[in-house]
């Protein structure tokens, strides 16, 4: 029927109105909290380009997931600053490594509360790279030992979810059937299947002291041009073992999450990265937005496109919001 029977207004008219037809809705269990392990105790150090967010010694990250729980926030994935860095990324796989130390503290207050790790070497290399260096390279299948010693170091230690981020490829493979090997084949693997080589990393790379030292990580992280590679990638990461998937940067690339919602059942996760969270952060304190609602229209962006699991540095002042 034509215009006036028609008028769309007419379900926007009241916010009762508007949250009744609703079609997407947040839910703080969907979310999952990044946390910066670092050594010390009592040490609570802010990050300068992501306000709000802290590099924590394991006792106030114990603290810190106490506040997690309280707030209905699905888990947390955490990154691991150890006390010295060599060419091995020797603190990745350490039993007593950061995050291992972290696992077990945080599982002794709190067996439930959902623990994710990054499986990664960057944060752990004197060099700053995901991966042992062979003729000034990242090689490829020597770095897949490291991460497959991690993931069940991680396992060993307590965690319920490992997610590989380095983009090696086959990595996943060598995880799972490291992961089975040692009694862990419970142990679900979270890729980070679409990773790309994204500008909006900055802030992280000082949260997680991990610039390399020389090049970039271009030849292992993904083209951001590269659409359907991703599709490629995650194709080859499930047939390789991975249970859930994820994308990262998110918002750059809702096109990529709405396109892998459409192909693939598993379940999809995507990381708003320290750039996406730091660039709202900024023109809202310079009063250029509003905080609040663009901190939540960001994340229900997000989540409309597809991704059931966001990795965010919202996830505490969004659950208050939500609540």
């Amino acid at each position: 029927m034509p215009f006036p029977i028609h008028r769309m207004r007419r379900l926007r008219a009241s916010e009762p109105i508007r949250s009744l037809v609703r079609e997407t809705r947040l839910d703080p269990a969907e979310f999952i909290l990044p946390l910066f392990a670092c050594p010390g105790e009592g040490v609570r150090r802010e990050i300068g380009a992501m306000p709000g967010n802290f590099q924590l010694s394991v006792d106030e990250i114990v603290r810190e997931c106490a506040e997690v729980r309280a707030l209905g926030i699905g888990g947390v994935i955490l990154f691991g600053l150890p006390e010295s860095k060599d060419e091995t990324a020797s603190g990745a796989y350490a039993d007593d490594g950061i995050v291992q130390r972290a696992i077990r503290a945080i599982r002794s207050q709190d067996p439930s509360l959902l623990i994710v790790t990054d499986v990664c070497n960057c944060e752990y290399t004197s060099h700053g790279h995901c991966g042992k260096i062979v003729a000034g390279e990242v090689d490829n299948d020597q770095t897949l030992e490291w991460l497959a010693a991690s993931a069940v170091s991680h396992a060993r230690a307590g965690a319920d979810i490992v997610a590989p981020s380095d983009m090696m490829d086959g990595r996943v493979a060598a995880i799972r059937r490291e992961l089975d090997a040692n009694g862990f084949s419970r142990i679900p693997i979270l890729s980070y299947a679409a990773k790309f080589a994204s500008v909006f990393y900055g802030p992280f790379r000082e949260a997680a002291e991990s610039t390399p030292q020389f090049g970039d990580r271009r030849s292992y992280q993904m083209d951001p041009a590269n659409g359907r590679e991703a599709m490629r990638e995650i194709e080859l990461d499930l047939e390789e073992g991975a249970d859930m998937i994820m994308i990262k940067p998110a918002m750059p690339y809702l096109d990529l999450i709405h396109e892998a919602r459409r192909r693939f059942d598993a379940p999809i996760a995507a990381y708003q990265v320290s750039g996406e969270f730091s660039m709202i952060e900024a023109a809202a304190r310079n009063g250029w937005i509003d905080h609040d609602r663009a901190m939540i229209e960001s994340l229900t962006c997000i989540r409309r496109a597809g991704a059931q699991i966001i990795l965010t540095y919202f996830a505490k002042p969004a659950a208050r919001l939500l609540a």
